[in-house]
């Protein structure tokens, strides 16, 4: 595991979104999530505006709720499958993305039961990232989480989770802390606006913030509970947090970086991990990407 810190590369998202999703009911999530990875992602990706563009799927097969929780906090329990985080490096951009993601909405629909995007006007905050694959693509190799906060209203609330995120984030277990603290989600104004899909939450992920956590495995992460700093948060949780839930990301996909769609981005997912197996190198003459970029640049690797 690389010792340098690579969290210097999301200074450039300014704006940004947070989405939690949930596969329509009935669909297998196999086709859930390849149509997701595949076919949905190459149309965002190509889209104007778009800076970032990274999914995490979740598995609800795989157990995660082992966060240590305490007295008087209650869990969150909603089902998901997955996130999607959409960045901007002004606004300006993000509203050329608005209008011509409207494109996107009719897709939803196919495999998509419940879709909610939280607003992150001044963006999110990565306080430790020693991943040194800024474009993954396949099965996640670490012990990563999403952690849901339902937290309680106040400046004290924000301060104490940014405070507690970097304390925790120097610990040795910790590979990535990434920490979104979206405005209040509003069930009046459902976000994205897509049709015959579920916009609406309860009382527990209205007013969320998610800390996106990778471990170097599993058993590293319990080391992390063991830490003073873990227990001095864990004593003050009832005081700032109301519920919390914990999703385990089984699947990591970058498809935008720095503005440009990477290779899975251009070709979809499974496609990108074929050419990467094979050593495919002529995949990425810029004869061959060209036909894929459709105006929005090459890939890279």
């Amino acid at each position: 595991m690389p010792s340098q810190d690579f969290s210097d590369r999301d200074k450039v998202v300014k704006h940004n979104i947070y989405a939690s999703v949930r596969r329509r009911d009935g669909l297998p999530h196999d086709l859930f999530a390849h149509y997701w990875r595949d076919v949905h992602s190459t149309l965002c990706s190509r889209l104007p505006g778009l800076n970032f563009y990274v999914q995490q799927h979740f598995n609800r097969d795989h157990y995660a709720n082992f966060w240590p929780v305490a007295d008087g906090v209650g869990r969150i329990e909603a089902p998901l499958d997955g996130s999607a985080e959409l960045g901007f490096s002004n606004l300006e951009e993000q509203a050329i993305f608005a209008e011509a993601g409207k494109i996107l909405y009719s897709d939803e629909s196919n495999f998509i039961g419940e879709a909610v995007a939280y607003n992150l006007p001044n963006g999110s905050m990565t306080f430790i990232d020693r991943d040194d694959d800024a474009q993954r693509n396949g099965l996640d190799p670490f012990h990563r989480i999403h952690l849901y906060l339902s937290r309680k209203p106040g400046d004290e609330t924000s301060a104490w989770l940014k405070e507690t995120s970097a304390a925790l984030a120097r610990h040795d277990a910790v590979v990535k802390w990434k920490l979104h603290l979206p405005e209040p989600y509003d069930n009046d104004h459902p976000a994205p606006p897509s049709p015959n899909v579920d916009h609406t939450v309860g009382p527990d992920r209205l007013n969320l913030a998610v800390a996106e956590i990778a471990f170097t495995s599993a058993l590293a992460a319990r080391s992390l509970f063991s830490s003073p700093e873990f227990k001095r948060a864990y004593e003050a949780q009832r005081q700032y947090i109301d519920a919390i839930g914990v999703y385990r990301v089984t699947g990591f996909y970058t498809f935008v970086r720095d503005g440009q769609p990477t290779l899975a981005g251009l070709r979809g997912s499974r496609p990108a991990e074929l050419i990467q197996a094979l050593g495919a190198a002529n995949q990425f003459d810029e004869k061959v990407t060209s036909m894929f970029a459709t105006g929005r640049g090459s890939a890279t690797t």
